[in-house]
């Protein structure tokens, strides 16, 4: 990176710059030997007392003492797209969440509160997709007292890592207590060469509904228990919801998978194989399976969501073109701020 004008090393960012993408370089005893400087990119999210503090793109927050601070610049807010399709982060953050629908919900202004009887944080925590109407702290205190009378703890699901995301609220949150919990990648890609992988997609069955056989493979779903209501109008709720399953020896699927199609996004959920069936290509066909189905239903991109640790997934989504667009984060309110 580039921070020097004439040979020497410069501070071009202020307190007014909070909100922007920047990178910075500051001193630090962390390096290995030999090196004095590191460097972090990210929202410049606070600037306050002396201290900044700088978002990364996979939510954890950097604080930098002014003192330490040896040069800084604004960055462009995303790289430029070289493939695949491209999106905003609203179209993204909405489509996301018509494919994986609570039972209930509220609007608080542009925040949408949802629940599901505990079946998942995705479907039982706070959507702030722009300005809930009143001051933040309110705001808040409302969604928790929503919450309660359900029984049920108050998460918000908030994205960082792209132009439109919201690493400032993410920043609002911490400072009040809040605290991140869960984080997965949302990745996304061209639909077409899914569809065109090169496998035996007649082993796959694909309903309209997940029966208990699907439900079995389905790792939130405790065999022992049967079902509730709640639980089956999250898994069946989206545009155009299918489920796929490729049969295997016992009484549940060798491999599962859902895929809902909205307009020209296909979002794909819950592909799971057996351990003992793993390393056969199953993922791939099931995803296959879908994908031409959605591709038949006027789909071109795909999306999906991934946890950052889990390196085999990263790898298989790597190969069928998926890129990372941005991750989101559950944050839960775990101490009252200082």
């Amino acid at each position: 990176m580039e921070f020097t004008t004439g040979g020497r090393l410069e501070v071009r960012i202020t307190p007014d710059d909070v909100g922007k993408r920047v990178s910075v370089r500051q001193l630090t005893d962390e390096t290995p030997p030999g090196e004095k400087y590191t460097d972090t990119v990210g929202v410049l999210t606070s600037w306050d007392s002396g201290v900044l503090s700088v978002t990364q793109r996979s939510g954890v927050s950097v604080r930098i003492p002014e003192s330490a601070l040896v040069a800084g610049k604004t960055v462009p807010a995303a790289p430029a797209r070289r493939r695949g399709p491209s999106a905003t982060f609203a179209e993204l953050a909405r489509a996301t969440a018509r494919a994986w629908q609570p039972v209930e919900s509220e609007r608080l202004g542009e925040w949408e509160l949802r629940a599901a009887s505990g079946f998942t944080r995705r479907a039982n925590s706070v959507l702030p997709l722009g300005d809930p109407g009143r001051p933040l702290d309110d705001a808040l205190e409302y969604a928790r007292e929503w919450y309660a009378a359900r029984g049920l703890p108050a998460y918000v699901q908030l994205a960082t890592g792209n132009e439109g995301t919201q690493e400032l609220l993410a920043a609002g949150l911490e400072q009040r207590g809040w605290t991140r919990e869960v984080s997965a990648l949302v990745r996304i890609g061209a639909l077409a060469p899914i569809g065109d992988l090169d496998t035996d997609v007649s082993r796959v069955s694909l309903s309209r509904t997940c029966d208990e056989s699907w439900l079995r493979r389905y790792h939130r779903f405790d065999d022992r228990d049967t079902p509730g209501g709640d639980v089956l109008k999250v898994l069946g709720s989206g545009p155009s919801t299918w489920f796929a399953s490729v049969a295997g020896p016992g009484p549940a699927p060798a491999a599962i998978g859902r895929c809902v199609v909205d307009g020209r996004w296909a979002g794909f959920m819950a592909i799971e194989v057996a351990p003992a069936a793993r390393r056969r290509g199953l993922a791939s066909t099931v995803m296959a399976a879908l994908a031409r189905k959605a591709l038949d239903e006027g789909a071109s991109a795909a999306w999906l969501q991934v946890e950052e640790e889990n390196a085999g997934a990263r790898a298989l989504y790597d190969g069928m073109g998926f890129r990372t667009h941005h991750s989101y984060h559950h944050y839960r309110q775990t101490s009252a701020a200082a």
